[in-house]
């Protein structure tokens, strides 16, 4: 009897060293992807989108976001998904496309706008904790730069303010504050949300403000 239970236990743990394997093979074959799907979506977006301050405007004109900062932001199709434009931390070394919309599929091919705007100093960015997507988010410091830089070439600045976690249900308080950018990851486990909070200031390469 002790041999046959024995016998069971030994097999009970195969079987979940099997799986465990499983599981660390698809998420590492996931990563690749993810990886991949960056690299070619950036290679894309460097063909169409301006680069930053390239663009110049007559003095009198004003960029659409300065005069509409409720408008839709313009979008950019690379194969059948939608972008906003890419996101740059070069603290982490990252250059990273984003999604005009957020999904699960989604995310696992690019990091995704979850709520707000660029343009209205509230956006709120999320994405895998891949190591080439949002799985550095934990080691920024405070006044860390961040660049997000829409389809038309037009580039927001922002510094690292603030870093938290939050719980998997606390969506409003994600939402809340005055942060003018806000990024946002799961911890190993799922239990937590890493996230950083951001202000925004002034850039050289961005458009003047409209005037008082």
């Amino acid at each position: 009897m002790k041999n046959k239970r024995g016998l069971v236990l030994i097999v009970a743990g195969c079987l979940l060293l099997l799986a465990a394997g499983g599981l660390t093979g698809r998420n590492l074959l996931e990563q690749r992807r993810a990886a991949e799907s960056v690299e070619s979506v950036m290679q894309q977006l460097a063909r169409t989108v301006p680069e930053p301050g390239s663009v110049e405007l007559a003095p009198e004109q004003i960029p659409d976001h300065i005069l509409a900062p409720k408008m839709e932001m313009p979008t950019v199709n690379v194969d059948g998904y939608d972008y906003i434009g890419y996101l740059s931390i070069p603290a982490l070394g990252l250059d990273l496309p984003v999604m005009s919309e957020w999904s699960y599929p989604n995310l696992k091919l690019s990091p995704c706008r979850y709520t707000g705007s660029a343009y209205t100093e509230d956006m709120v960015l999320c994405a895998h904790n891949y190591s080439h997507h949002f799985g550095g988010l934990k080691n920024l410091k405070i006044g860390d730069e961040v660049y997000f830089t829409d389809v038309d070439g037009n580039r927001f600045a922002y510094t690292v303010a603030e870093l938290e976690q939050l719980a998997p249900d606390e969506a409003k308080r994600m939402r809340s504050g005055d942060w003018a950018l806000s990024l946002f990851t799961c911890t190993v486990g799922g239990r937590f949300r890493v996230t950083v909070r951001c202000d925004a200031v002034a850039d050289a390469a961005a458009p003047a403000a409209l005037p008082q």
